[in-house]
């Protein structure tokens, strides 16, 4: 799944010109696609660079215990 540029941006709390800019010059803290004419975020490489994909391999490694 993939969000749009300006959605990931907010997240980072990146303003909408500085978001266009990193992602034209390749700096954007995330991976971005061009897709046509826009700029498209995969949702889990946001999670990963704000830390949440840890706490969710957490919960999901604790459900796995716990059906054990």
């Amino acid at each position: 799944m993939t969000i749009d540029l300006l959605t990931a941006s907010r997240a980072l709390g990146i303003g909408r010109t500085k978001a266009y800019q990193l992602a034209r010059t390749g700096e954007f803290p995330c991976r971005v696609w061009r897709v046509g004419r826009s700029y498209r975020v995969r949702t889990t490489d946001l999670q990963a660079f704000l830390g949440m994909e840890t706490a969710r391999r957490s919960r999901r490694s604790a459900s796995r215990r716990k059906d054990r």
